[in-house]
């Protein structure tokens, strides 16, 4: 019986995949964190426009999206640079 081997394709989707999931999570902690404490007013700022419930919910995508953009793309070039 042949040993099971993965493909380094499959491997390195897999990184990118973790990290993109370790910025989303850190991106919905940050966006939890400035939605909740609000000490600058960012969010009263926010409520006072025409569409006050839209408004929250696309700075949150925007935020987690940057995130996991950010480091799916650091994970990325550390993959690419690493040293084998």
């Amino acid at each position: 019986m042949r040993a099971k081997t993965s493909s380094p394709l499959f491997t390195s989707v897999l990184k990118l995949l973790g990290h993109a999931m370790m910025g989303l999570a850190v991106g919905l902690a940050f966006a939890f964190v400035l939605t909740r404490f609000d000490p600058l007013g960012i969010m009263a700022q926010i409520n006072n426009g025409a569409v006050p419930g839209i408004t929250p919910a696309i700075l949150i995508g925007i935020v987690v999206l940057s995130f996991a953009v950010g480091a799916t793309l650091t994970g990325l070039v550390f993959m690419l640079t690493e040293d084998r």
